[in-house]
């Protein structure tokens, strides 16, 4: 890999891809025996199009669909297209951006378990889809391969909505360990 991390304030990059506060890992512990590891590489077009919108909530979903749709459409061949687009709905404004990052785990296809996310997901998919933005930007009807939603509830006086690109490259591992030590990796 080549070293991509850069001191923001400085400008010097370690050739070693580290930094404050880099590699970013997030751990979240949870009951049972086994690790699991998800790794999730993103590259800086597909990162720069990220997107934090505090809606008022009488957006209302009808506002969400349109932050989405004009987003993915306004960012055009920014992020390599066609990508994933990853979306979390509610909580705060960390937590909106952590749940659309998360979303992106979720293999190409499949839907969320709750089925008004996922008929939502299928409908943000068609209509970004109808954008006409296309591949790398230059017009066709495949402007993104899935939309993934995560949800959590939310403070009465907002609407948090984070979305997350991922490029066509989709680029991501899971590493599973189990209590033998026997590593899987996917």
């Amino acid at each position: 890999m080549r070293p991509n991390t850069v001191d923001p304030l400085r400008g010097g990059n370690p050739g070693d891809n580290t930094g404050r506060f880099i590699p970013y890992i997030l751990w979240e512990i949870e009951s049972g025996e086994a690790c699991t590891i998800h790794l999730l590489p993103k590259g800086g077009g597909s990162e720069n199009c990220s997107a934090l919108r505090m809606l008022p909530p009488g957006a209302g979903i009808a506002g969400v669909k349109r932050f989405v749709v004009d987003h993915v459409v306004a960012c055009g061949g920014k992020p390599c297209p066609p990508g994933v687009i990853g979306v979390g709905i509610g909580g705060g404004a960390d937590l909106a951006m952590k749940l659309a990052k998360l979303s992106l785990l979720r293999p190409v296809g499949m839907r969320h378990e709750d089925p008004v996310v996922g008929a939502l997901e299928t409908e943000l998919l068609t209509r970004i889809n109808e954008s006409g933005v296309g591949v790398m930007g230059l017009g066709g009807d495949t402007t993104a391969l899935d939309v993934h939603i995560e949800v959590a509830h939310r403070h009465p006086a907002s609407l948090p909505v984070g979305l997350v690109y991922q490029c066509w490259a989709d680029r991501r591992k899971t590493v599973f360990i189990d209590r033998a030590g026997r590593v899987e990796v996917t």
